[in-house]
């Protein structure tokens, strides 16, 4: 497995861990990484993800809410919330990541921790957002 994919495994499941048990950063993340064998490389990039969603996390949820209609954040699952908080934060944060790596990456991990619509959930959501990030360059451009 490529070692970005499993750092955003990890940061999906340390999230999930996170929104149980939202106290202590530091040594929450200290006892996720006690129980895993991980690359370095790994760990670093995994916790560059875990940190900047955890510090915009009320910016992503506003971001959730308003492209995905009609859905109350409370009412999306919970792995499916991560995903799409992790997919909007690189989309939006991370310009080393091109929006289509974060949205293919983000529906693979959607499919495997979360439900049979999962996938197509997060695709529809991430990438009505993409959209509304190419919108300016597209009208910067015609004239």
């Amino acid at each position: 497995m490529k070692k970005r994919r499993l750092a955003r495994e990890y940061a999906v499941q340390f999230l999930y861990q996170w929104g149980i048990f939202a106290e202590d950063l530091e040594k929450r993340l200290a006892d996720f990484w006690e129980r895993q064998t991980v690359d370095p490389k790994v760990k670093e990039f995994a916790q560059g993800l875990i940190r900047g969603v955890i510090e915009k996390e009320a910016e992503l949820d506003a971001l959730i809410i308003q492209f995905a209609e009609n859905w109350a954040l409370d009412r999306i699952a919970v792995m499916d919330r991560n995903v799409l908080r992790l997919g909007l934060y690189e989309m939006k944060y991370r310009e080393d990541i091109p929006p289509v790596v974060s949205i293919n990456e983000a529906i693979e991990l959607a499919k495997k921790f979360g439900t049979d619509d999962s996938g197509k959930f997060v695709n529809g959501i991430l990438d009505r957002f993409r959209e509304d990030l190419l919108r300016p360059a597209r009208s910067a451009v015609k004239k």
